[in-house]
């Protein structure tokens, strides 16, 4: 009996583990995607914005296409846009555009998420390395604008198109604004995280947020930043690797030097 529960717990043994087809996977595609958030963060803001914006417009095409698929039957279910000589009042005509926006098939709704996460990531994006913060105005800046991108290529809403395009704007600033802040409600930092709010933003747009509890340990809060040196990473077991990407990302960081703060 002894000898059989060894065997079973050298079954979970870290050893075995680390050989797991699965949690191999998991570590590589870590290692990628810390890998291409660092070769991200060293680019130029044109670049960034740009890979941003694709690569979340990619994601949601794939999700809006696959909500399509389950949508496509019930458009079947609202009755056609009737023909332009057809009488019928503007409210009508505006409740058949919203039908059709809504409820379009895999490639109509590909389209509509697509250009509805691409924007709203390509201007956060924008926001942040320019105002150097994420915050609840930055977030409504760029539901404004995924909103009214929306409502200009999907059609949606009243027959006049300006004047919608401003509305849905505003629509998805305060949805998204109002979530914001009732996240921020729900998740009241300790008076810890607030030292390290920044350091923390750094580490994640580098792909190195595994370093954090590094800076906690050697109380290398916000403060310090423009004071890294290679020495002062090095005490607090920072690999050489990170230890340049986090230096070289202080050296090239102009508002760092002038004003002292990300």
């Amino acid at each position: 009996m002894g000898e059989g529960k060894q065997g079973e717990l050298a079954v979970h043994t870290p050893k075995d583990l680390a050989h797991n087809p699965i949690t191999q996977l998991q570590t590589k595609y870590k290692d990628l995607e810390n890998g291409f958030k660092s070769w991200l963060a060293k680019q130029s803001l044109p670049v960034e914005a740009a890979v941003v914006t694709l690569t979340s417009a990619a994601q949601g095409a794939a999700m809006g296409g696959f909500m399509g698929t389950l949508t496509n039957d019930v458009s079947s279910a609202f009755p056609p846009t009737p023909p332009p000589g057809a009488s019928i009042n503007s409210q009508t005509m505006a409740s058949f555009q919203q039908a059709q926006a809504l409820a379009g098939g895999p490639l109509i709704q590909a389209r509509n998420f697509a250009v509805m996460t691409g924007v709203n990531a390509g201007i956060s994006c924008v926001m942040k390395r320019l105002r150097g913060k994420d915050d609840v105005q930055t977030s409504m800046v760029a539901a404004f604008g995924s909103g009214a991108m929306f409502s200009l290529v999907s059609g949606l809403g009243s027959p006049t198109q300006p004047a919608n395009i401003i509305t849905s704007g505003v629509f998805f600033a305060l949805v998204q604004g109002g979530i914001f802040k009732i996240g921020e409600k729900f998740s009241k930092p300790s008076v810890e995280d607030v030292l390290y709010s920044e350091t923390r933003s750094m580490l994640c747009n580098l792909g190195l947020q595994n370093y954090e509890k590094n800076f906690k340990k050697g109380l290398l809060t916000d403060t310090t930043l423009p004071l890294l040196t290679d020495s002062a990473l090095r005490d607090v077991n920072i690999p050489p690797g990170p230890r340049l990407v986090i230096l070289d990302h202080v050296q090239r960081n102009k508002e760092v030097k002038k004003q002292g703060r990300w």
